[in-house]
This record gives C-alpha cells, sequence and structure tokens, in this order.
C-alpha cells in the first residue's frame, strides 16, 4: 500500500488568519472516504514541511466511480446468465468450481484497482502548496507540486447536465512552477475550491508584505 498519508498524534499548527477563516466556516471533515475535505483529520504526505497545515483534500466525485462499479455488478452475475445459456454443455463440478473462484478472484481484483485508484488520486492544498498525486498502481504513482504563490490564474469548468445538477467539475490552475499546469479533474464545488485558492494567495501576499515569508 503506497505511503501517500501517515498520520501524526501531535500536529504543529501555525497561524495564519485566512486559513484560520477558512476553517471557522467550514470546520474539520472526519470521513476518510470523502470526496471533498476541508481541514481533514490526521492526513499528512510524503514530504511535507514543518507546520505546513493541509487545508483542501480532493477525490474525484463518486458519481464518476459508477461506470466501473456498473461493469462490477454485471461481472458478478455473469457466471450466472454463462450457466442458463450452456446448460446443455456440462462441465465437472471441480472444473466449475475452479472457474467460479477464477472468475471472482479476476472480479475483486478488478474492485480493489478501481478503487484504490480512486481513493488515492488525491489533490492536497495545503496553506503553502498544491499537491496533485497520479496513483498508476501499486508500485508507481507520480506527485507534482507548486507553491501558492506561483499560481497564475485559476480557472473552473463545469459542462454537462450531470456536472452542473451535481455540482462538480475541473479546477485548472496556471502556474509558474515547472509544471506549467495542474488540473484538479472532476472534484465536487470546483467554485469554493477556486475560492479556496484565491484566499490563500491573498495570504501570500500578506505574508509577504509583513515579511512572514519563511
Amino acid at each position: 500500500m503506497p505511503d501517500i498519508f501517515r498520520s501524526k498524534d501531535e500536529i504543529s499548527k501555525k497561524s495564519h488568519p485566512l486559513s484560520d477563516t477558512i476553517h471557522g466556516l467550514y470546520g474539520h471533515s472526519h470521513n476518510p472516504l470523502s470526496s471533498f475535505c476541508y481541514f481533514p483529520d490526521h492526513v499528512r504526505f510524503i514530504n511535507e514541511d514543518p507546520g505546513e497545515k493541509v487545508v483542501l483534500l480532493l477525490r474525484k466525485h463518486p458519481v464518476t466511480n459508477l461506470g466501473w462499479i456498473t461493469v462490477a455488478l454485471l461481472m458478478l452475475i455473469a457466471p450466472f446468465f454463462f450457466s442458463a445459456f450452456t446448460v446443455n454443455y456440462s462441465l465437472p463440478s471441480n472444473i466449475e468450481i475452479m472457474l467460479g473462484a477464477a472468475w471472482y478472484l479476476i472480479t475483486s481484483s478488478f474492485v480493489l484497482e478501481k478503487f484504490l485508484t480512486w481513493f488515492f488520486n488525491v489533490n492536497i492544498i495545503t496553506d503553502e502548496r498544491i499537491i496533485e498525486v497520479d496513483f498508476l498502481n501499486l508500485f508507481y504513482r507520480e506527485i507534482s507540486d507548486a507553491n501558492i504563490d506561483q499560481i497564475q490564474d485559476v480557472t473552473v469548468e463545469i459542462g454537462g447536465g450531470i456536472r452542473t445538477l451535481l455540482n462538480f467539475g475541473d479546477v485548472l490552475i496556471q502556474t509558474a512552477a515547472e509544471v506549467p499546469k495542474i488540473e484538479l479533474e472532476s472534484v465536487p464545488s470546483p467554485d469554493k475550491v477556486a475560492k479556496v485558492l484565491r484566499e490563500l494567495r491573498i495570504e501570500e501576499e500578506v505574508e509577504k508584505l509583513e515579511g512572514r515569508v519563511r
């Protein structure tokens, strides 16, 4: 299991006026399976700076999982349909058991892979930077990041009836970092995400003016 997240008993915090305002408006998120988490509890990531505070943890909207869930359900019931159409062709019982076990093992592997891909493909917004984690498989992942003060432009895209109805879409972030564009794909409440990014950018500008940038 990849070590994208790690827990700490004690979390060092720093006081930022705008971060505290966001915190006061939205509070903590305690659901580990949530796709939109404000100040999530016990969420940490690789190469985290001391005192860095996670403001948002984002995953794709749960509705994006309906495709593979439907396929998984069809795979679960497929053996029953297969046996109904092959009633004239009998196999030894031990062969049928082995084939059934192999099929459901494949189905379980498919479900596990899709769930882990959704769970570990995350975007993390801290009070210092944006981190994009692309989980490709158990042995390979890509992590890109950009500092908050490197953000040049934030664009929200919501297209289609389902996205409009359920309020999820893409947030495109142009940066001056080595990674020129970070895409937060199919995230819930993209307008709120853009608002949080805007407030964090203002906070960074205030810190520079006050000489509090580390």
